[in-house]
Formats: C-alpha cells, sequence, structure tokens
C-alpha cells in the first residue's frame, strides 16, 4: 500500500541531477519530494515529515550544512536521518558534515549506485519495514516480507490497517506517537479519518495480540497517543 513507501525529500538545486535522483530513487520504490532551496526545504522537512533527507550542502541562499543543523536542533525532526551531498572532500568538510549531524556524507562525483545502497542503508536503520526487515519486541514477532506476525511462536492474524498499526509501533518500541502521527503514517496524509478511528483499531490490535494469552503491550499514553512497551 502506498502510504508504507518512505518518504525521502531531495534538496538539490542542480535540475538535471535532482531529475537522476528524482528517477532513480522512484525506481526504487520510494516517494520523492524535491526543493531546490534551502527555504524550500524547511518548508517541506515540516509539511512532509520526510523518512530520509538527501541534502546538497551548496544551495542557495541557505546552506546545506545550515539545513542540517536546524533539523538536527529539532525534537520534533532530528531522528530524520540525513545524506550530504557535496563536492567538498576535504577530511576537514567530511568531518564539519558529519559532526553538524550528518548521518553519511557522500562526495561529489558519486555513483548513483552507490547512493541507492547507502539509503536504503539509512532506511532499514529508521524504518526497516518497509525494507522487508524482521521486527522483534519481547515475545512478538513481525516478519514485514512475508506480511506475517507471531506471538510467543504462535501466528497472529492482523487486518491490514492493523498490521501496518504494529509495524510502525514496533520500528521504535518505547516511542510515544500521537494520533495525528500515526494517522498521517498508517492512513497517509491525502486520507481524512477521525482520529477517534486509531483507538478503533488500536483496541482490534491489542485483542489480536492477546488472543492466544500474554499481557498488553501496547501503552496508552493519556492526552497524547500510543506507545508499544
Amino acid at each position: 500500500m502506498s502510504v508504507q513507501q518512505p518518504c525521502v525529500l531531495l534538496v538539490e538545486d542542480e535540475g538535471a541531477q535532482r531529475e537522476v535522483l528524482t528517477y532513480n530513487l522512484e525506481s526504487e520504490g520510494f516517494r520523492v519530494v524535491g526543493a531546490e532551496t534551502g527555504d524550500e526545504a524547511m518548508l517541506l522537512v515540516a509539511e512532509e515529515a520526510p523518512d530520509l533527507m538527501v541534502l546538497d550542502w551548496m544551495l542557495p541562499n541557505v546552506s546545506g550544512i545550515e539545513i542540517c543543523r536546524r533539523v538536527k536542533a529539532d525534537p520534533g525532526m532530528r531522528h530524520i536521518p540525513i545524506i550530504m551531498l557535496s563536492a567538498r572532500s576535504d577530511e576537514t568538510d567530511r568531518v564539519r558534515g558529519l559532526e553538524t549531524g550528518a548521518d553519511d556524507y557522500v562526495v561529489k562525483p558519486y555513483s548513483v549506485v552507490e547512493l541507492m545502497a547507502r539509503v536504503r542503508t539509512q532506511l532499514r536503520r529508521t524504518r526497516p519495514t518497509t525494507m522487508g526487515e524482521r521486527l522483534s519486541f519481547e515475545d512478538i514477532l513481525l516478519d514485514s516480507g512475508e506480511h506475517r506476525v507471531f506471538r510467543a511462536g504462535q501466528p497472529l492474524h492482523l487486518g491490514p490497517t492493523e498490521f501496518r498499526l504494529l509495524s510502525t509501533l514496533m520500528e521504535r518500541p518505547g516511542r510515544v506517537w500521537t494520533r495525528e502521527q500515526l494517522l498521517d503514517r498508517v492512513w497517509g496524509r491525502d486520507i481524512y479519518v477521525d482520529s477517534r478511528t486509531i483507538d478503533v483499531h488500536v483496541g482490534r490490535l491489542r485483542k489480536a495480540l492477546m488472543a492466544n494469552g500474554g499481557t498488553n503491550p501496547v501503552r496508552t499514553v493519556r492526552g497524547t497517543g500510543y506507545a508499544l512497551g
């Protein structure tokens, strides 16, 4: 389902380069949002909440290094991995980029194939279920590749929405997700769903997880949302 597509914010002011990267990222199955300037990037990172940023250092007005600094200084955004692109190959520049908060640093000219591999590596860390990974939490195992869930070795029967909901919760156990964040991740931004709908599906997920016994692993955070564990 399209809402499971990881969103990549591509910030690159060179049109030809942006087109090549957009084509390759979309071919990998990612949803791509493009920006040409630092100001545009800051608007989009707030609006789109991307799963990853590919960020060019040299941008008009606001530099990529400044964008990286701002994103990593914001508690609501700092979890977004950033791959910095730069023609600056000196060790001091690499160190500066990484110390500013970039999760990876790629020197131009680069291999597009290698860059795609680096994108997948970062997303495996932050959105593992979209990359076909297995996740586990206590006695719960979720196999996103085979779309199956087990608890204490017993298979569980989850509907598609409950599966996506559990996938999201299991990617970051302990994190408190607001209802709005869960609605964006599970249903997508283009679909209007009442926030109370999330409560219904959390109830179904809890029932499925406890079908064969066991404690309730989904915690309600009063006035905020839900967390796993």
